[in-house]
């Protein structure tokens, strides 16, 4: 019995069956190998697609550039735009206020040219120094982004030439004193029709006037001036309070003067109409009866006399008097006293 070997002999291999298995190995892994180059480009390609969603914020406004032409403005919410480079969004915020100041020393435009930059004509041809806080925000991101190059240079310049054109038209006394308010609003009111005439797309909200003085270099005359002004006033002031208080009183006055006159008017005017009457009367009743009419006006005359004497003295002879009793009214002990010790 012999011995058989623990290994069999390989079968030799020949080449071309070499050939063929190293072929297809090779093209298996090509398969692999472009199926997953496809899935990576899918993915690629949705990413892509993707990237063109996109949210507008409710502050915001989406301003659609397709090769950097405006296409369209979206609203705050989910949006979608063909994807870069073909389109791109710009967000800009619109409620967002900015704040540019007018005159103040700390702006560059003040450092490069001086004070001059404040210096301002007033209506009666007085030089004053100005300076102003400007409040706006973007109403319109496309006319904001597109139509002005520099939005707040432009914002600056206009409302520089707002500011100096109402200035212009009012009196130094107003611009410093009651029509401040009045000035910023009309500020306001006129920047804002500059930048709509130039379609900036900006709001202006508000313009505060900060500080309205006379340069530096006059102040102390002008301090004078004013001074003298209001010692003008205050004596004119005065005046008109001392024409308040002394013409009513002399209107009061007269219209008193006036009553007292026509009330003394009146009562003469009865007194002698009262005298005229009482005189026909008594004239009437002479006419009829002369004799009695005498003796009583003899009688009232007499009585009239008499009771302004303290002693009557008599004739008791009784001539010319017949039938006359003799008379004698007797005074008060006390008043006869006091009229002999007081004649």
């Amino acid at each position: 019995m012999t011995d058989s070997p623990a290994f069999a002999p390989a079968e030799p291999v020949s080449p071309m069956r070499r050939l063929r298995q190293r072929i297809g190995y090779d093209m298996a892994v090509m398969d692999l190998g472009g199926r997953g180059l496809a899935l990576i480009g899918g993915l690629i390609f949705l990413a892509w697609i993707s990237s063109g969603i996109y949210k507008v914020q409710p502050d915001e406004q989406g301003i659609v550039l397709r090769f950097g032409r405006w296409q369209q403005t979206a609203e705050s919410g989910l949006h979608y735009h063909l994807p870069f480079p073909i389109e791109t969004v710009l967000l800009p915020k619109i409620t967002q206020v900015n704040q540019l100041q007018l005159g103040s020393s700390s702006s560059q435009s003040q450092v490069s040219t001086g004070a001059r930059d404040k210096q301002m004509l007033t209506g009666d041809e007085n030089i004053v120094e100005a300076d102003c806080t400007v409040f706006w925000r973007i109403k319109d991101a496309r006319l904001y982004l597109f139509k002005i190059s520099d939005p707040e240079r432009s914002v600056k310049l206009a409302a520089e030439s707002a500011l100096r054109e109402v200035i212009g038209r009012t009196p130094i006394q107003a611009v410093m004193s009651d029509k401040r308010a009045q000035i910023a609003d009309e500020t306001r009111d006129l920047l804002q029709q500059l930048l709509d005439r130039e379609q900036a797309g900006i709001l202006i909200t508000q313009v505060q006037l900060q500080r309205v003085d006379p340069p530096p270099q006059v102040i102390d005359a002008f301090n004078d001036v004013q001074r003298a002004r209001a010692d003008q006033e205050r004596s004119r002031n005065e005046a008109e309070a001392y024409a308040n208080d002394v013409i009513p009183r002399a209107r009061g006055e007269a219209s008193r003067i006036t009553q007292e006159a026509e009330a003394y008017q009146a009562q003469v005017g009865n007194l002698a109409e009262g005298e005229a009457k009482r005189f026909l009367s008594v004239y009437n009743s002479y006419v009829q009866s002369r004799d009695v009419t005498a003796w009583r006006l003899y009688m009232e005359s007499m009585d009239e006399v008499l009771k302004k004497s303290s002693r009557v003295i008599i004739d008791s002879s009784g001539k010319g008097m017949s039938g006359v009793v003799p008379y004698m009214p007797l005074s008060e002990p006390g008043k006869s006293a006091a009229k002999e010790a007081h004649p």
